[in-house]
């Protein structure tokens, strides 16, 4: 259960930063899993975890 939160918020994640910079990111999701091409925030993808993980929307 958490671990399916945790691929949710992920995804959700990886989604919204590719979303907001095209030019910098992109991401496809599959049903087998996610290829992501260029730079990640991982502050942003840390803090979306850890949202998930404390209970946070």
């Amino acid at each position: 259960m958490l671990e399916e939160k945790i691929e949710e918020a992920v995804r959700t994640e990886l989604k919204r930063q590719a979303e907001e910079r095209p030019q910098e990111l992109d991401v496809t999701v599959t049903a087998s899993g996610l290829e992501a091409h260029g730079r990640i925030d991982l502050t942003a993808l840390a803090a979306a975890i850890a949202g998930t993980v404390s209970g946070g929307p």
